[in-house]
């Protein structure tokens, strides 16, 4: 592999991401939206009846901050993913998929270079939810900002690499939309992202051990301890290690001697 038709290939696939995600202009709203409804309605009364009942007034302001924003970022990029994921199923019905696999370099190259394109796009978003946030008083330090840009872009890596894994899964566009929210919302609710893994022993034990161990959890701490210019190690290793598992996965999955194209070919 020549490094020259490496980098050529991976500015092409940048570059495609890039306008299809700018060109796509629902999906582009609804990325900075989506979160912007959540914080704006949701996490405003759920600040206020849990500063009020259930947790002590100390803990109100490190509830809506701490968590619940870091969360949504966390929610962003795994939307994100998921959407990377449905456009590469409808690239393969369509055949480009094929037409990319079939370029004379290596299939972990193309693989990984859209993964990362994909993480690139998503970013000015995060970050255009993060000023926007800042509304809310949700002021972390200013070099928290710049802290956090790593944590995103391996939280984004593991998250669309998971999106890439299962997208090798799926034979038929119309069956993505219902792995989708079987896939989201679980990985979504059954984490910290909302909710503090205290407050969640404290109600359920099970829940609480199941966010444990949920990777979308560790991706939202190591967003949450980053922006505050702190590194959670467990949290960084859970994401390194989910990367590299998923990312696997995906390349084995488009293998076309063993994954789905295999599984198409006896069909």
């Amino acid at each position: 592999m020549r490094m020259r038709h490496a980098a050529l290939a991976f500015l092409g696939i940048m570059r495609r991401e890039m306008l299809r995600f700018v060109g796509q202009h629902g999906r582009f709203a609804a990325s900075i939206v989506r979160p912007l409804v959540w914080l704006g309605i949701f996490a405003v009364g759920f600040r206020s009846v849990l500063g009020l009942s259930i947790i002590p007034p100390y803990k109100t302001y490190i509830l809506y901050e701490v968590y619940i924003v870091p969360g949504l970022v966390g929610m962003m990029l795994l939307f994100h993913g998921m959407q990377n994921s449905l456009s590469m199923v409808y690239d393969r019905e369509m055949g480009s998929m094929r037409v990319l696999l079939t370029a004379p370099l290596p299939r972990w190259w193309l693989l990984g270079a859209r993964l990362i394109a994909g993480t690139i796009a998503v970013l000015p978003v995060v970050y255009a939810f993060l000023l926007l946030a800042r509304f809310w008083d949700v002021r972390p330090p200013v070099l928290g900002y710049v802290a956090a840009l790593p944590a995103l872009v391996l939280a984004g890596l593991m998250l669309g690499a998971f999106g890439l894994a299962l997208s090798s899964l799926i034979r038929q566009l119309e069956n993505f939309a219902g792995v989708m929210n079987f896939v989201i919302f679980p990985a979504f609710f059954a984490s910290t992202a909302l909710y503090p893994l205290w407050r969640l022993e404290e109600v359920s034990p099970l829940l609480a051990g199941l966010a444990w161990a949920n990777p979308f959890s560790h991706a939202v701490e190591l967003i949450r301890f980053a922006l505050y210019l702190q590194l959670e190690p467990l949290a960084f290793l859970v994401c390194i290690l989910s990367l590299t598992v998923f990312f696997s996965l995906a390349v084995w999955g488009y293998d076309p001697g063993r994954g789905f194209w295999a599984r198409r070919a006896v069909e």
